[in-house]
């Protein structure tokens, strides 16, 4: 805990805002159910049942949250071990300062990089807009759901969910193809997988890390705080 705190300073020194410090891979799931952060800082060794590797592969496939791993293991049998978790980097302790600043800024590239050239699957046959709505499909049928309705879309990867106060539908398109359809003035991505119905937030954080909608937190981006607080004071 000790070294997690001081890796927290550290971060929060070169503009990062960290959501969570947990020793336990269960506690650390909780967490990121909570508030989806856009990395996560993961140690092999915990105090919890799982080890990082095991909480990582539960990560990969319940949030696709990139990780990185920090570890004093760092012989060939841990990283092999590690791989199977598909971490963005490996950084072995102790390490410099710098190399934690340019792994995060390299895994943070990466992650662009993977999002502007994810293919570009067409909606058309899975959701159509119109003025005041989009047409989903959902049981071999093209369902009408109301655009004042929506609470919030989220990504799974190269799927996303629609979700209203009653239901949720599972789309086979990615979220960027969905946020292009609905109309700028009325959603607001505000993390990369997350668009939100600004008339449907209910709250937002003293120091606007999330949202809440329909009792759902919502993590905000750091990069996306400004807009989504400058969106929110026109509504």
């Amino acid at each position: 805990m000790i070294i997690a705190a001081d890796i927290s300073m550290q971060l929060t020194k070169l503009g990062y805002e960290v959501i969570g410090i947990n020793t336990r891979g269960e506690d650390a799931l909780q967490t990121i159910e909570n508030n989806r952060p856009d990395i996560i800082l993961m140690d092999i060794v915990l105090t919890g049942e799982m080890n990082g590797i095991e909480a990582a592969k539960v990560i990969l496939e319940k949030f696709q949250v990139p990780v990185i791993f920090l570890t004093s293991n760092a012989d060939d049998v841990s990283f092999q071990q590690a791989l199977a978790a598909k971490p963005y980097a490996f950084i072995a302790k102790p390490f410099q300062k710098s190399h934690l600043e340019r792994t995060i800024k390299l895994a943070l590239q990466r992650i662009a990089v993977e999002q502007e050239s994810a293919p570009v699957l067409e909606a058309s046959d899975h959701v159509s807009a119109m003025e005041d709505r989009l047409f989903i499909r959902s049981k071999e049928q093209m369902v009408k759901v109301l655009l004042k309705e929506i609470l919030y879309v989220e990504a799974d990867r190269n799927y996303c969910k629609v979700f209203t106060e009653t239901e949720s539908y599972l789309l086979s398109v990615p979220l960027r193809n969905i946020e292009a359809q609905l109309p700028a003035d009325q959603f607001i991505r505000v993390h990369r997988s997350f668009v939100v119905n600004l008339q449907k937030i209910d709250a937002i954080s003293e120091y606007h890390e999330y949202l809440t909608v329909h009792s759902r937190q919502i993590p905000i981006a750091r990069r996306a705080k400004k807009e989504v607080v400058k969106r929110l004071r026109l509504v």
